[in-house]
C-alpha cells in the first residue's frame, strides 16, 4: 500500500500554527497545555452528579450505609480535579499578566471551595426542578423516572453547576459543562442564563436560552422554544458588544409552548402563556395569552399607518 507524506502535512501544519500565533500576538507555548481538558471537566461532573444524587445517580452498587462515605470520596477527587482546572483557566486567562503560580492556585483554591459550598443549594433547586417535571407531566409515573430519563432534568443538573462556575468568573469551565449537556440532550443553555427554581422543560430538543435571560419560578418551556436576542449593539471596531443585556425575562408562572420564538430584551409578565409557533418581540402583560391569531393582529397594528 502506498504511503502518506505525513512528514509533510506535520511541518505544514507546525507553519499554520505559527502563522495562527503570530497573528493572534500569542507567545510560543512552552510545552504545557494550557487550556482546561474537556474530558477531564466530563468526569468532574459525572461525579458530582453521582455527589448530588447518589442513591440514583451514584454507583449500581451503592449501599444507603455507604452514602456518605461515596460522597465524600467523590466530593474530594472531583474538586481536586475542578481546582486543576480552573487553575488552567485563570493561568490560561492571565497568561499575558504574568500572574505568579501560587497567586493564581489560591484564587482557583478559593473559587472551587466556594462551588463546593454551594452544591448543597444546587441539590435543593434541582429537587424543585425534578418536581416541577414530575407534576407537570402526565407521562411521569415517578420521580425517579424523571430523574433518570429526562433531558430537561438533565440539562438543568448541568446548568445548576454551570451557572454557579460562571458566577465565580470561571466562565470556560462553565460554558464547557453547558455545551457537554447540549450535545447530549439538544438543549442549549448558556451558563449566564438566571432561572428560578421549579423550572421544566418539557421535551426539550432545541431549546435555547440565552445568556443573560432571567427566568423566575415554575417556569415551563416545550420543546424548540428560543429566548434570544433581537439585535447586537456594536462597537467602535464593528463587533457586537458583549455581557449587554439582550435576552428576555420571564417572570414567574409563565408557559411557553413548541417552538415559540422570543427575541430581546422583553418582560413575559407573571401567568402569561405564550402559543406555539408564536414570534415575540414585545412585552406581554402577566396573565395574557398570546396566540398566532393574536400576534398577527399586534403585528398588522403596528404595521398599519397611525390615523
Amino acid at each position: 500500500m502506498a504511503g502518506f507524506q505525513v512528514d509533510e502535512i506535520v511541518t505544514s501544519l507546525q507553519q499554520v500554527r505559527r502563522e495562527w500565533r503570530e497573528g493572534q500576538q500569542r507567545a510560543q507555548e512552552g510545552g504545557e497545555r494550557e487550556l482546561p481538558s474537556r474530558d477531564v471537566m466530563a468526569e468532574v461532573v459525572e461525579s458530582l452528579t453521582g455527589a448530588l444524587f447518589p442513591m440514583r445517580l451514584g454507583p449500581t452498587d451503592l449501599r444507603q450505609e455507604s452514602e456518605d462515605f461515596y460522597v465524600a470520596h467523590t466530593l474530594d477527587a472531583a474538586l481536586h480535579h475542578l481546582f486543576a482546572q480552573a487553575t488552567l483557566e485563570l493561568r490560561h486567562e492571565r497568561r499575558r499578566t504574568a500572574a505568579e503560580l501560587a497567586e493564581l492556585s489560591a484564587d482557583a483554591q478559593q473559587r472551587v471551595r466556594a462551588f463546593a459550598e454551594a452544591l448543597p443549594g444546587i441539590r435543593r433547586l434541582l429537587d424543585t426542578d425534578v418536581m416541577a417535571a414530575f407534576h407537570g407531566d402526565p407521562a411521569a409515573r415517578s420521580v425517579d423516572e424523571v430523574l433518570l430519563c429526562y433531558p430537561g432534568v438533565l440539562a438543568m443538573i448541568h446548568h445548576r453547576m454551570a451557572h454557579q462556575l460562571y458566577k465565580l468568573g470561571l466562565t470556560l469551565l462553565a460554558r464547557i459543562v453547558a455545551e457537554r449537556a447540549h450535545a447530549q440532550t439538544g438543549i442549549d443553555i448558556h451558563p449566564g442564563a438566571q432561572i428560578g427554581a421549579g423550572f421544566f422543560i418539557d421535551h426539550g430538543t432545541g431549546v435555547v436560552i440565552g445568556e443573560t435571560a432571567v427566568i423566575g419560578e415554575r417556569v415551563r418551556l416545550y420543546q424548540a422554544v428560543t429566548l434570544g436576542a433581537k439585535r447586537f449593539p456594536i462597537d467602535s471596531d464593528g463587533h457586537p458588544k458583549k455581557g449587554l443585556p439582550r435576552h428576555p425575562v420571564l417572570e414567574d408562572e409563565v408557559v411557553i409552548y413548541a417552538g415559540a420564538t422570543i427575541l430581546g430584551r422583553v418582560t413575559i409578565g407573571k401567568g402569561a402563556t405564550i402559543g406555539g409557533n408564536v414570534w415575540v418581540t414585545q412585552d406581554v402583560p402577566a396573565g395574557c395569552s398570546v396566540t398566532q391569531a393574536l400576534s398577527r393582529e399586534l403585528a398588522r397594528d403596528m404595521a398599519a399607518p397611525a390615523k
